[in-house]
This record gives C-alpha cells, sequence and structure tokens, in this order.
C-alpha cells in the first residue's frame, strides 16, 4: 500500500505565493509521475501540473508562467511553487502518484489539501 500526504495549503492573498508538498510512502519501487490536480465547488476535477521521470514538466494553460513543480526522489516528494495567485486558484489540491512496485502499475491519490486565495 501507498500513502500520499499533502500540505502546504491555506489562506493567501490574491498576488502571494504558496508551496504545496506531497510526501508519498510505503510499498514503493519507482514513482513514475508524480502531479498535482485541483477541484473547486461545481467544477470538474483538473490536471494543474505532473512531472515524470526522466521528463519535463506540464503545466495547465491556467498556472503557466507562476507555476513551478519539482521533485526530491530521495525523499519521494513532489512540490507545487505557486506565485501572483489569483482567487480563481481556490480550490481543493490532489496529490496524484503513478507507481509501480512488484510489476505493478497502479494510481494513488491524496486526501487533498485547501488552498484558498481571498483578501
Amino acid at each position: 500500500q501507498v500513502q500520499l500526504v499533502e500540505s502546504g495549503g491555506g489562506l493567501v492573498q490574491p498576488g502571494g505565493s504558496l508551496r504545496l508538498s506531497c510526501a508519498a510512502s510505503g510499498s514503493i519501487f519507482n514513482i513514475n509521475v508524480m502531479g498535482w490536480y485541483r477541484q473547486a465547488p461545481g467544477n470538474e476535477r483538473e490536471l494543474v501540473a505532473a512531472i515524470a521521470s526522466g521528463a519535463s514538466p506540464h503545466y495547465a494553460d491556467s498556472v503557466k508562467g507562476r507555476s513551478t513543480i519539482s521533485r526530491d526522489n530521495a525523499k519521494n516528494t513532489v512540490y507545487l511553487q505557486m506565485t501572483s495567485l489569483k482567487p480563481e486558484d481556490t480550490a481543493v489540491y490532489y496529490c496524484h502518484a503513478v507507481i509501480t512496485y512488484q510489476n505493478t502499475v497502479r494510481a494513488y491519490w491524496g486526501k487533498g489539501t485547501l488552498v484558498t486565495v481571498s483578501s
């Protein structure tokens, strides 16, 4: 089993910055992909950013240019640094990981961390 634990959410003013963290633990041979999704009330869950092993990071158009995703492979942790935050960035942010263990590939979700952008 694998557990994804998010942290770093909270209240931030428009124009401010925030860094989210997600640490994976458990039965892991390789983390193929780690990323962040978000979901606001009444909306579909959407991909924000993702990074795969040996590949360039991907960003949604809505956050491109003001977000940076990075990985610390030694800690099995992914980070999302967001700047110039807007009220429309308000959502529950979910960590997502695709993990290989014993020749089986599975997808996992964290429980989410709330980001509120408001003055």
